[in-house]
């Protein structure tokens, strides 16, 4: 299977050939053209300079003098071109070439050509009609009298290989450049495409480290992680810490679980087998019989409440169980079902309830078991003549129910994991003397089925469990 890294390492490559062809090709073009226009300017101005030359000398001698030949010679060699005059019938009779048998004195240049010299018309490229044995660039002009008479013609020419001589030399070190930088480009796209896949395949070895069940893994965070790729590698390893924390939970889950069995499984073998090999005595096999009944009710409560607990979560997250009801109406209804055991020890019972009904919108089944929870919890551990208060009020969009009673302090280290299962704090532990450690968590469940949250806070004997629920819309 080929790698991100190579798909993208082909396909920026891809991209920088790419561009780096259109750049050159129209590198080529452009300055082709350029060089070429340089030096048809170059020959025009030449043209210029030979036509004023030859119609000054002209006053005082021939277009096929020495001395005309020698300045015409000058200038041809100043700007590597050809240079010849011809007569106003086009006989050829001054040449740059330096053999004094030069081929193209005496030659006859077409009247069609003499004809587009004088209306500006001529081709940048032509053979002069055959003067030339291919075409080349020619630049052209007639040459004028100072009483506007037309004294002959004069031709400037050169080869394109001449032209583009230093173009050529220009081209070839430009060229071993652009190789150089090419290289330096696909190496650093090699570096930058590696360095860019290097998180993922991280993530991809760890993610086969969690399928082996080693959490422990992290994806080093070398990234911006305001970017996506530093926000990527940031969530990746929050996702390894929540995965890591709930193996914890779930191996302490087990561990817990799997202690509160194998308490009274081995209290009631021990007893039964006590009771058969008659090592307890006949007359106190009553007693041993009722351990065994109560450590048998201990297993059914806690099969019970752990499949209360799966049922609440399971119905808690189905919205379509969420009602609008009146949690003030609720909350009495739940306190008059506590009034007895309020009294039994002594409590002053404060519900500070707002005179107008909230409304809210939950499961009104699964929040009856939240508060009776709480307030079961803080019946029990509330001290004789204590107060017990119930408070309700609402803040920012949300419905605040506070069940705050006086007792013994929970110690701070408790606090963090009060709402775990099977915690061993004694104060939230249990809902009752034989509980088995799932009111609370139950609780929690619950709540964060409805997506809110539940806080607790102890000090100096007084505790306060706080949760949210949404007003009703």
């Amino acid at each position: 299977m080929k790698s991100i890294y190579l798909r993208n390492f082909v396909a920026i490559a891809a991209l920088v050939s790419i561009c780096f062809l259109v750049i050159a090709l129209s590198f080529v073009g452009i300055g082709r053209q350029y060089m070429i226009s340089e030096f048809s300017k170059n020959m025009e101005r030449s043209a210029a300079e030979v036509a004023h030359t030859t119609a000054a000398v002209a006053q005082s001698d021939e277009l096929d003098s020495w001395v005309l030949r020698m300045n015409v010679c000058s200038v041809a060699s100043a700007g590597g071109n050809q240079i010849f005059l011809a007569d106003p019938e086009g006989l050829v009779l001054c040449c740059s070439d330096r053999d004094p048998r030069c081929e193209h004195i005496g030659m006859v240049v077409p009247a069609s050509i003499l004809e587009q010299t004088e209306e500006g018309t001529l081709p940048r490229r032509s053979d002069l009609g055959g003067l030339f044995k291919a075409r080349r660039y020619v630049a052209a002009r007639p040459i004028y009298a100072a009483g506007e008479e037309l004294l002959g013609y004069v031709f400037v020419s050169n080869q394109a290989g001449n032209m583009l001589g230093a173009w050529s030399t220009f081209l070839t070190a430009a060229s071993g450049i652009a190789v150089v930088v090419f290289g330096i480009a696909l190496a650093v796209t090699m570096i930058y495409t590696r360095h860019m896949a290097r998180p993922l395949d991280e993530m991809a070895a760890a993610s086969r480290k969690f399928a082996r069940g080693d959490f422990s893994v992290r994806v080093k965070q070398t990234e911006d992680p305001t970017d996506e790729m530093g926000a990527l590698i940031e969530s990746f390893n929050k996702m390894a810490d929540s995965l890591e924390q709930a193996e914890k939970r779930r191996s302490e889950f087990i561990a817990n679980i799997s202690h509160e069995l194998r308490t009274p499984m081995t209290t009631i073998s021990g007893f039964a087998d006590g009771i058969l090999d008659g090592t307890i005595p006949r007359d106190q096999e009553d007693k041993y019989l009722r351990s065994i009944r109560d450590e048998t009710r201990r297993l059914s409560r806690l099969v019970r409440e752990m499949l209360t607990v799966s049922q609440a979560r399971a119905k808690a997250a189905n919205p379509s169980t969420r009602t609008n009801f009146d949690l003030t109406e609720l909350v009495l209804q739940i306190l008059l079902s506590f009034e007895s055991r309020a009294t039994k020890k002594n409590l002053d019972v404060d519900p500070q309830l707002p005179d107008d009904h909230l409304m809210v919108r939950a499961d009104k089944d699964a929040i009856t078991q939240v508060i009776y929870n709480l307030l079961d919890n803080a019946v029990k551990f509330a001290s004789p003549d204590s107060c017990l208060v119930v408070k309700l009020y609402k803040d920012d969009g949300k419905v605040y129910v506070s069940v705050k009673d006086r007792g013994e302090t929970i110690p701070p280290e408790d606090l963090p994991f009060i709402f775990d299962r099977f915690h061993k704090s004694d104060r939230s532990r249990s809902l009752d003397k034989d509980g088995v450690g799932l009111g609370l968590y139950l609780v929690k469940t619950i709540l964060n089925s409805h997506d809110e949250d539940i806080a607790v806070k102890s000090q100096d004997g007084e505790t306060e469990f706080v949760f949210t629920l949404p007003l009703a819309t």
